[in-house]
């Protein structure tokens, strides 16, 4: 514990530091002066660049304290608490403010301040008005309310960026939802058939980092978009829109040739009050590495996916000693434990005397292996008293494209916004679900070509021969097939992944709740529980009580089990 609080000690100092330096200098001046500014500064250094940036790729905080630690591991994508690591496996499971508020409410809830000066500066009327950049505006502003109500369900949103109300009312899931597809509709309706945005104060182009300034690709993002919150929404207490929206997202263009990621930016020096990427907790925080997830590994090579030596590495092997413990609980706990090791295993795929060998004695237990050569996941939610018998060696961990670090020159991976995959596993979805017609199958193929091209793969007969490899069997059965691979599609999109669980329920080795407190965690107020959403920031309870506690009312109880209406 004494270690663990040095750590956070320094880094609270660092980023103190940080935010200092570069908040500071940077934004007084455009908030005392907006109109001082040059327009060269204006586009380039605060503007889009910023607002996107800000949101899909942040810093070290809303990365380290949000993803990995929250959404990334509640996605069953990765997992926590490796002998030897500085967690315990159940590490954001159990609810902790601290994590809950700097890692997600902070970082979202702040975010509107950036959002809102943006939206106010390019709006008709405002100080750098243009209607390409409003578009663009309108759908990043989509995306952020989209995260944001799926993380914590009831939140301001129609009153959020209202100068002339200082304690804006939650609104209900529903009505954000309705909210962000008349956002984006109009939007739309603005792009056009515009390419090009940017007019008095300069050309968008390579101050968007996700198209290059192209409103067509932008546009048919939008559509992305408005074709996820349809599906999300469709079934839902209440909700009227998502076959309609579904159609005309469908119909107007969504996203079918160029994905929408924000590309890691390799030069990046200033992690803590720039950008930040996987690679940078990774490295310079090693004993908070993570694992990939049992169900990651079972699930893609369960199907001989491809993908799998491109997302995970082999785990190291070689010869594993585990010590018995021998006293206190664990003395007892010893034979579950050895048995939960030997599940994992089994699991795997892995062959007792083939792929590797058990010796055990009164003391230990070896396990040997070849090195680098079996993909084997880390069971996710793990108790701490199990924590010894997760040797490290044993588990695969997340490839180097991933855990790259920044400013060494070498490839990092993009942060996923949205990608022509999704797309089209989301018109599959539509499709078996009878919002639209056409043929399931066809889209589902396209998908999957998608999805492996993006981890600069392809579909190989053997997983084409699995039962990934196409869409058949029972409705629900369909269903399934492309929730998994739309999770799997959005690895490292730990808030996307989240959601399609809890919509969907698969894949349902994600879908990770306990009853065994010994092995896997009841995680605290969870009580084995799976987690449905965030906590509120602490601070909503003395910034905004009132609407805060009217939220509550409506919503439930403010505890990670409340579900969100989308997953009801």
């Amino acid at each position: 514990m004494m270690k663990m609080m040095k750590m956070m000690n320094k880094i609270l100092i660092i980023m103190g530091f940080f935010f200092v330096v570069s908040c500071t200098d940077d934004f007084n001046e455009i908030n005392e002066q907006p109109d001082a500014l040059s327009t060269e500064d204006v586009s380039a250094k605060f503007f889009v660049t910023t607002v996107q940036q800000q949101l899909l790729r942040p810093t070290m905080i809303p990365l380290w304290f949000g993803d990995v630690i929250m959404p990334d591991q509640f996605s069953g994508q990765s997992s926590n608490g490796w002998a030897g690591s500085d967690w315990t496996g159940d590490l954001g499971w159990v609810y902790n403010s601290f994590y809950t508020d700097l890692g997600c409410w902070d970082w979202l809830a702040g975010y509107n301040s950036t959002l809102t000066s943006y939206m106010n500066n390019v709006d008709e009327g405002g100080a750098l008005e243009d209607d390409m950049y409003y578009a663009l505006g309108l759908i990043i502003k989509g995306f952020y309310y989209q995260q944001f109500t799926e993380a914590f369900g009831m939140i301001p949103f129609s009153e959020a960026s209202d100068p002339n109300i200082t304690l804006p009312k939650y609104d209900e899931q529903i009505d954000v939802y309705k909210g962000i597809i008349a956002d984006i509709d109009k939007a739309i309706a603005i792009i056009g058939s515009n390419v090009d945005a940017g007019t008095g104060f300069g050309i968008l182009r390579e101050n968007d980092v996700v198209f290059n300034g192209n409103m067509q690709n932008w546009k048919k993002t939008a559509n992305s978009l408005k074709l996820r919150i349809a599906l999300r929404a469709h079934g839902s207490q209440g909700e009227d829109f998502s076959a309609n929206a579904a159609s005309e997202a469908i119909s107007s263009g969504v996203l079918a040739d160029a994905d929408a990621l924000f590309e890691g930016y390799a030069e990046e020096t200033n992690i803590w009050g720039g950008s930040a990427s996987y690679g940078d907790i990774w490295n310079n925080f090693t004993g908070s590495q993570w694992k990939v997830s049992e169900a990651m590994i079972n699930i893609m090579k369960s199907s001989n996916d491809p993908r799998l030596s491109k997302i995970a590495l082999p785990s190291v092997g070689g010869s594993m000693t585990i010590v018995k413990p021998t006293d206190g609980e664990g003395v007892t706990l010893i034979s579950d434990h050895i048995a939960f090791v030997k599940s994992t295993l089994d699991k795997s795929g892995l062959i007792l005397d083939t792929d590797y060998t058990w010796t055990e004695t009164a003391t230990d237990i070896t396990i040997t292996m070849p090195e680098f050569t079996n993909y084997v996941g880390l069971p996710s939610r793990l108790s701490g008293k199990i924590k010894s018998y997760m040797h490290p060696d044993l588990f695969s961990e997340p490839s180097e494209i991933v855990t790259q670090k920044t400013n060494e020159g070498s490839p990092i991976f993009p942060t996923i916004v949205m990608t022509t995959a999704d797309s089209h596993f989301m018109i599959a979805e539509a499709i078996v679900k009878g919002l639209v017609s056409g043929d399931a199958n066809s889209y589902y193929q396209i998908g999957l070509d998608k999805a492996m091209a993006l981890w600069q793969t392809s579909t190989s007969s053997d997983f084409l021969l699995s039962d990934m490899g196409s869409l058949s069997g029972t409705t629900e059965e369909q269903l399934e097939k492309i929730a998994t691979q739309r999770w799997v599609a959005n690895y490292t999109n730990g808030y996307e992944s989240w959601a399609i669980v809890r919509d969907t329920g698969y894949p349902s080795a994600a879908f990770i709740e306990s009853t065994n407190n010994d092995i896997i965690s009841f995680a605290g107020d969870l009580n084995g529980a799976y987690p449905q959403r965030l906590q509120y920031g602490t601070s909503v309870y003395t910034s905004n009580s009132t609407n805060a506690q009217s939220a509550v009312s409506t919503q439930g109880p403010d505890k990670m089990t409340t579900k969100l209406w989308f997953a009801r």
